[in-house]
């Protein structure tokens, strides 16, 4: 079978790389084991134009999250069912300082800063130091992004349900060889496992775990996400993602008892609601050492090519790159120079 382009991986990235390509016409083969507990598949959905203490803008948000909400709209309209909607962050402050941070990034961050009503969420949460909101945020619902653009994969015959296996991949100047599909090009979208592909484990891939709770929340309401360390994100019916945690050194990639611990501890002394743990999820997430994605085309194999490294912006990063991958392989017009692995190819080169 002869197709334009093979994508190794189904998630995020592979999702709009697929879909972008699809779009411009081009025949594409996706490859993607049926996997549970993939990076996309326990991420929150969340996307934030803020971040950390200091509460600063994230990288060039401005052009990332209008374009992404565009994407996840007209995704949404093809596919017919709910993908994204707006649910501003309320930031709890535990601590004074939160608070002053907060307070003086609201003197000069009026676009994305508020302070909403502090006295509706007195039934609902122990209040220490107040509340601030972030907005607009996004809440993206992953798992039925996934699942119905899988299915129209399907449909399309444009998908394999397998692992990946280097060994069966041969690889020609001018084609790529896999079983029994002959491509122009192959582009990996596959998470964690990039850190050992042979074309790019030399990236500075820094892969990180995060860990999540799935709990039921009846009473909560649903149009807010709840940040105070942890964030409480709405999920599905009465059920909220409670998480999470940024690990860079951990003995396994499995859900660890300390940090159920730390929520239920957490949940105690801020929640006043009863809830109910209901299930309890981990997983790698593909980052890197600089925080900037690996988008391009190997520089010698040049048609071998990466959308990977979104880290835990992915659901901002992921339609925006997809984008650029595309109208550099149709127009060859140029990738950010901040994540075109162009910037890393006397790495790649050696």
């Amino acid at each position: 079978m002869q197709v334009d382009t093979l994508i190794i991986g189904q998630g995020l990235c592979g999702s709009f790389l697929s879909w972008n390509l699809l779009k411009a016409g081009h025949q594409v083969m996706v490859v993607d084991s049926s996997n549970p507990f993939t990076a996309t598949k326990v991420a929150s959905g969340v996307i934030n134009p803020v971040t950390g203490r200091r509460i600063v803008r994230t990288w060039e948000i401005e052009t990332f999250m209008p374009f992404a909400v565009n994407a996840y709209q007209e995704m949404e309209k093809e596919l017919s069912i709910e993908l994204i909607r707006q649910c501003n962050v309320l930031d709890f402050h535990n601590t004074p300082e939160n608070k002053i941070a907060f307070t003086e990034r609201l003197k000069t961050e009026t676009e994305y800063l508020s302070l909403p009503d502090q006295k509706k969420w007195e039934s609902y949460f122990h209040l220490q130091f107040g509340i601030g909101e972030i907005h607009p945020c996004w809440l993206i619902q992953l798992t039925n992004l996934l699942a119905a653009w899988r299915k129209k994969l399907q449909h399309q015959n444009a998908l394999i349900e397998s692992d990946f296996n280097f060994n069966d991949c041969v690889v020609k100047d001018e084609s790529i060889h896999w079983k029994d599909i002959k491509a122009n090009r192959i582009i990996f979208c596959d998470g964690n496992a990039g850190a050992t592909n042979p074309w790019f484990q030399l990236l500075p891939f820094a892969p990180n775990k995060g860990e999540a709770i799935i709990a039921s929340i009846p009473d909560l309401p649903r149009n807010h996400i709840y940040k105070q360390s942890l964030s409480l994100v709405p999920w599905k019916e009465d059920l909220f993602w409670i998480g999470s945690t940024y690990e860079w050194k951990y003995d396994h990639p499995n859900p660890t008892s300390a940090f159920k611990e730390k929520v239920e501890f957490q949940l105690k002394n801020w929640l006043k609601l009863p809830y109910q743990i209901m299930d309890h999820m981990a997983s790698e997430r593909p980052a890197n050492i600089e925080r900037r994605p690996f988008v391009g085309f190997h520089p010698i194999h040049k048609n071998i090519g990466i959308l990977n490294g979104m880290g835990t912006k992915g659901c901002s990063l992921a339609p925006y790159f997809a984008h650029q991958l595309t109208q550099y392989i149709i127009k060859g017009e140029p990738i950010h120079p901040l994540a075109s692995i162009d910037r890393l190819k006397n790495i790649l080169s050696r």
